[in-house]
């Protein structure tokens, strides 16, 4: 699991006011929840030091570094700015030893599937996936083996195997991939 490291300042002041003072510093405000409850922290961050973290497509953590103070989280949610895409507000959630926590990491395909190469053709249906798992357990993506589909064949979401400690919250009936029979092979004009 890839961790970003982030420097934060506290803020005193919140308010519409307070954040477009800190937006003209250059800084974007940002508040961290608590999985357990409790009170929200408020900080403010650098806009490059978010960067890392939310420009990808891969799921990570980041360590805020508050006054000395290091905590683990998750980004919870952005609000990006209608135009300029520059980031307004990003809300983190702090992540505590052995509290589970939601998150949507990346469906990832590995191995050759059997139908594609007797000529099928491979539909990713299903690109993210929802999973339940502590801080311990986290992983960066879910893998799913496809080395057993065949033409016509589909896995869905309780086809994939897991590491320890991490659960799908999906439908187990989902389909996330499916290997279409071409018309060629079908018999059709």
């Amino acid at each position: 699991m890839e961790i970003v490291a982030i420097t934060a300042q506290p803020r005193e002041a919140g308010g519409k006011e307070a954040a477009k003072r800190l937006r003209r510093e250059g800084l974007v405000p940002a508040v961290m929840y608590q999985s357990g409850g409790g009170n929200p922290i408020h900080f403010a961050v650098k806009p490059s030091s978010l960067r890392p973290l939310v420009y990808t497509s891969n799921f990570k953590m980041g360590e805020i570094d508050l006054e000395g103070a290091k905590y683990r989280c998750i980004v919870k949610d952005i609000q990006f700015h209608p135009v300029t895409e520059e980031i307004l507000h990003i809300d983190f959630l702090r992540l505590l030893p052995n509290v589970p926590f939601k998150a949507t990491v990346p469906l990832r395909f590995d191995g050759q599937a059997p139908g594609v190469k007797a000529g099928g053709k491979f539909i990713a249906m299903l690109r993210k996936i929802n999973i339940l798992t502590t801080p311990e357990h986290a992983v960066n993506e879910v893998v799913a083996d496809i080395s057993s589909m065949e033409l016509g064949s589909t896995i869905r979401v309780r086809d994939i195997r897991l590491p320890q400690g991490v659960s799908i919250i999906n439908n187990g009936a989902i389909p996330i991939a499916l290997i279409e029979i071409p018309r060629a092979l079908r018999g059709g004009k």
